[in-house]
């Protein structure tokens, strides 16, 4: 309820905030995640009360000076509705959005009144309405007097003095609500509407629809994904559906001592966006050891088990107690072996193992279908479609731990006879049951995990795996499995999971070949955490004596010394790969294998890259088996791709790479590439994709904790963001020093970009250059090895503007003599910009034109649009207008096409100062969305549905309608078939 000291009349009122600048958000709106759209709806509704009162004082002002203000002053503030209805399931942040909301008012000068509903007070007539309204019960006494005999004694103030009727109270209460609004702006709060009693909700919707006029705002939230009867039919929805996995993963990382490896995935997997959930399962795994892997816990789209065990503690038991007490001990049964099922498995399954029936003419049966009937009826569980699901995600845990230890073991080998035909599930349920190691059971999952593999589920694989390596008796073959998991969650994209099976495997086993296939795995880890160092020390771990005798780890151990070398950008690192890789043969056999050697070496050594890709891509080369050895030669052909400068290749090949993995439901083998790939599309223009990528790397970042990756993604955004002419400022945070830079030298080279650029499109060049420069250090070694030089040309531009061409010319030999005697086309152009803007000037326009003419350059647009650009500045200084004209104009259309707004104003300043008349050049329409609006245009432009669309996103089918109603205008168009030509590659 509100303050003491707001209530007018009892104390000084808070200064509101000023109009037009809204407080910073801290406390209740700052601690929540995934739900900023959601709290600037309910902050605006608040505003939009504020500005109602405003607009009725200023006209009753404009009146009394007999200003014609009519309709306009009257209906100010309306634009933006003033009530919503928050629906969601339990825990999905409904509280939490709400205090948010009374915070931000309570700030701004709007009065809070707020009312909870209790279940123990649903059937107690107008209990609801009193605590929503008992602060303004004092000033009753204003109200005419049968309002007011109404108002008493529905409160039980005074006693009914004739029968009851219903409109002097609903009257009364909305003059009180009415008279006090006038004073100061309202701001009503109904929690947990759905406990109201009927009576205070028939009132609460009479006065809802009478306050259009007020300034009352009306926030309510109710349980469930339908408004509650007796409401109002057409509140404003804002439906609460789950955290996208981004969000959640920062929720569970807000959490104290947040799990990581496999038991973060488990518990993101079980949690399902569930805000509550995350919290709460985050909390049991603090409390001790779950118990061991449940195959209820929920399955990955192969139908494989993507959870872990089922968290146990007394506070999630309790939370669900009274309803699992209440129910029969038939349907307590029921309700048990659901929980130890999967969603996945049918209902006719769950059933048959607890000796039940599906049989419609056995339904007045106990044990029949109407023995889960109480659960349908508590909220427990829903039935639909011949499969069972549960309301919330943590009613799972808490039903399978009411259960005792032995309950929960029969369930489990009730379920594993029944499934006689599914040897995968099978095997998950009579691992469930062992209480001890059983080969048996440890070969059944074993198999489970090659299915598994084939489907394309490499966390299903890998969590098969580990637990068959629990149930192995003999620590040969523990150690065997633990190494075949590794592999797995490294594919699955999970290091600190990957970190804790190498930790198994080099306790149980001296074996070299397996140590070096696990060291591939535990040295790729360590580098997507930033830990350069350690990661090449694992590796370079097996190679001493001598390598391994298996071609296949030598190939995959100077892979992983590849991507570990690249982002420490250390020399050193280097040199091992090149003599590593003579002891494998060519591997013709094996394109796979002759293309992962050749991205090693060129990798190792750039210079060779355009070689070795002419190599892999000529004419009559096999293609791989399919599956991931496929995928495995298009990533390595794509990073050959990259290092050789062939940008359009690189993008062309990494797309149907990643095409590929979605398949698998896992991005985890192209992490090392997917900086690359961003980059990659930023050069190349496709800046409305480079969106879409960098978000899922954001996404895959977030949920993995890949630190390096994450700043890298961020990085992108900032150089993306900068060239729009956004404001661009790198964040300011101090986890960012969890990243030792100078072993990391390629996010550092990135993070130096991003500033220069930055610094450079607001007009700072100082700056620029004092970002830039670093790259290059003192003796004009660069930062790192290949992406410095990539920086030469913006360098330069710095310099030219800061008057430290000498300084930068120095730099630019170094590049040059670095890129050898055939650098590539890229290397070419960006050295011939640089020499134009920094070296002697009498051959500026020499090297100005061979930086502008090669058609090859083409691929690069804004580069080749920037250089247009600084030869065009350089003829007009020169007093040739003429010939710079249809420089400014090629670079300005390629400006305003790519979205870079700063360098279109800065081509079309100079173009006016040419003297040429200007037509305006058409932009790329999908420059003005919002990355999630291209999300949805791109797959609606592919063809999918919005129920489609929906689901691919996790947003709900209102939320995609309503993006593609208000794009159609920006995009000028008028159907959706009309889509497909927005883009290039589809």
């Amino acid at each position: 309820m509100d303050e003491p000291t707001a209530v007018a009349g009892r104390g000084p009122l808070r200064q509101p905030a000023p109009p037009g600048r809204r407080p910073a958000l801290d406390g209740a709106a700052a601690s929540l995640f995934g739900r900023r759209a959601e709290i600037e709806r309910l902050l605006d509704a608040v505003d939009a009360g504020r500005d109602a009162l405003d607009a009725g004082r200023d006209a009753l002002s404009a009146e009394r000076d007999r200003h014609a203000v009519g309709r306009d002053a009257l209906s100010a503030g309306r634009d933006v509705a003033r009530t919503a209805l928050l629906l969601g399931e339990a825990g999905s942040g409904k509280t939490a959005l709400l205090e948010a909301a009374a915070e931000y008012a309570r700030q701004v000068g709007t009065r809070v009144l707020l009312s909870r509903g209790c279940e123990v007070e649903a059937e107690q007539s107008f209990a609801g309405l009193h605590q929503l309204v008992r602060p303004l019960l004092p000033e009753a006494g204003a109200l005419p007097a049968h309002q007011r005999a109404a108002v008493e004694a529905a409160f039980g103030i005074a006693a009914a003095a004739e029968p009851h009727d219903p409109a002097p109270l609903r009257i009364g209460v909305l003059n009180l609500l009415a008279e006090a609004a006038r004073r100061r702006p309202l701001l009503l709060i109904v929690d947990d509407v759905q406990h109201f009693d009927r009576d205070s909700r028939d009132v609460l919707g009479f006065v809802t629809r009478r306050l259009a006029g007020e300034a009352v705002t009306v926030l309510i939230a109710a349980r469930g994904q339908t408004p509650p009867a007796g409401l109002v039919p057409d509140l404003p929805l804002v439906p609460l559906g789950p955290l996208d996995p981004a969000a959640a993963a920062r929720l569970l990382d807000a959490q104290p001592h947040p799990p990581a490896g496999r038991a973060r995935i488990d518990l993101l997997a079980q949690a399902a966006g569930n805000p509550l959930a995350i919290i709460e399962l985050a909390r049991a795994r603090r409390a001790g050891e779950p118990l061991p892997g449940s195959p209820g816990a929920g399955r990955n789209l192969s139908g494989e088990p993507s959870g872990g065990a089922l968290p146990q503690t007394l506070r999630i038991q309790e939370m669900f107690a009274a309803r699992l007490c209440a129910l029969p001990p038939a349907t307590r049964r029921l309700v048990l072996y659901a929980a130890a099922a999967s969603e996945y498995e049918s209902l006719e399954t769950i059933m048959a193992a607890a000796g039940a029936t599906t049989d419609p003419e056995a339904a007045g049966a106990v044990g029949g279908l109407d023995g889960w009937a109480p659960a349908e009826e508590a909220g427990l569980v829903r039935i639909a479609e011949g499969r069972i699901a549960f309301r919330h995600p943590l009613m799972r845990a808490a039903a399978y731990h009411a259960a005792t230890a032995h309950q929960r073991q029969r369930a489990h080998a009730d379920l594993a006879a029944v499934l006689g035909d599914d040897p995968a599930r099978r095997a998950w349920h009579l691992a469930a049951a062992c209480l001890g190691q059983d080969e048996s059971v440890a070969a059944a999952l074993e198999d489970t995990a090659e299915l598994a593999l084939r489907r394309g589920g490499f966390f299903a694989a890998a969590r098969a795996l580990e637990r068959a390596a629990e149930c192995s008796p003999e620590p040969v073959d523990r150690a065997r499995r633990y190494t075949k998991a590794l592999r797995a969650a490294g594919d699955a994209g999970d290091p600190c999971w990957v970190a804790e099976l190498y930790a198994k495997v080099t306790a149980l086993t001296e074996d070299r070949e397996l140590l070096a296939d696990a060291a591939v795995g535990a040295g790729l880890s360590l580098s997507l955490f930033g830990r350069q160092r350690q990661g090449f020390a694992v590796l370079t771990s097996v190679l001493t004596p001598r390598p391994p005798e298996s071609g296949g780890t030598v190939l995959a151990l100077a892979s992983a010394l590849q991507a570990v070398a690249f982002q420490s950008g250390l020399p050193e690192f280097r040199r091992p790969i090149g003599a590593l890789l003579a002891h494998v043969g060519a591997g013709e056999n094996d394109p796979a294998a002759v293309a992962v050697r050749a991205a090693a070496l060129a990798g190792a050594e750039p210079a060779r890259a355009p070689e070795l890709l002419r190599s892999l891509r000529r004419p009559g080369v096999p293609q791989a088996a399919p599956g991931m050895p496929e995928i495995t030669r298009l990533q390595a052909i794509g990073a050959t791709a990259w290092y050789a400068d062939e940008s359009d290749v690189c993008v062309e090949v990494f797309r149907r790479t990643y095409t590929l993995l979605a398949a698998y439901g896992s991005m985890g083998p192209a992490a090392p590439s997917l900086a690359a790939m961003g980059a990659a599309l930023i050069d190349t223009g496709r800046w409305a994709e480079a969106d879409e990528h960098l978000e899922t790397v954001a996404t895959l970042a977030a949920v993995h904790k890949l630190r390096h990756l994450e700043i890298d993604a961020e990085a992108l955004r900032v150089t993306l963001r900068a060239l729009r002419g956004e404001p661009a400022a790198m964040p300011q945070d101090p986890a960012w020093t969890a990243v030792a830079l100078e072993e990391n030298r390629a996010t550092h080279a990135r993070l130096l970009r991003a500033a220069g650029t930055a610094a450079a499109a607001a007009g700072d060049f100082d700056a620029a250059f004092r970002h830039l420069r670093p790259l290059f250090g003192e003796d004009d070694e660069p930062l790192h090895y290949f992406l410095a030089h990539r920086a030469i040309a913006d360098l330069a531009a710095a310099a030219q503007r800061t008057g430290r061409q000498e300084e930068a010319a120095a730099v630019l030999r170094d590049v040059r003599e670095a890129s050898g005697p055939r650098p590539t086309t890229r290397m070419t152009l960006l050295m011939h910009h640089a020499a134009a803007l920094i070296g002697d000037l009498k051959d500026a326009e020499h090297h100005f034109r061979l930086a502008t003419v090669n058609p090859a350059g083409d691929q690069w647009p804004l580069a080749r649009a920037q250089a247009r650009l600084h030869y065009a500045q350089w003829l007009r200084r020169r007093r040739r207008p003429l010939d710079a004209r249809p420089l400014l104009a090629t670079a300005l259309e390629t400006f305003v096409r790519l979205g870079a707004a700063g360098l279109a104003g800065e081509a079309r300043g100079e173009l006016r100062a040419s003297g040429a008349a200007l037509s305006p050049a058409a932009a790329d329409p999908l420059s003005e969305l919002t990355a999630q609006q291209r999300q949805i245009v791109r797959l609606a432009a592919q063809g999918l549905r919005n129920r489609e669309i929906a689901e691919q996103l996790m947003l709900s089918v209102r939320t995609v309608s309503s993006h593609l109603y208000n794009v159609y205008p920006k995009l000028g168009v008028s159907s959706r078939h009309q889509l497909r030509a927005l883009f290039d590659d589809l």
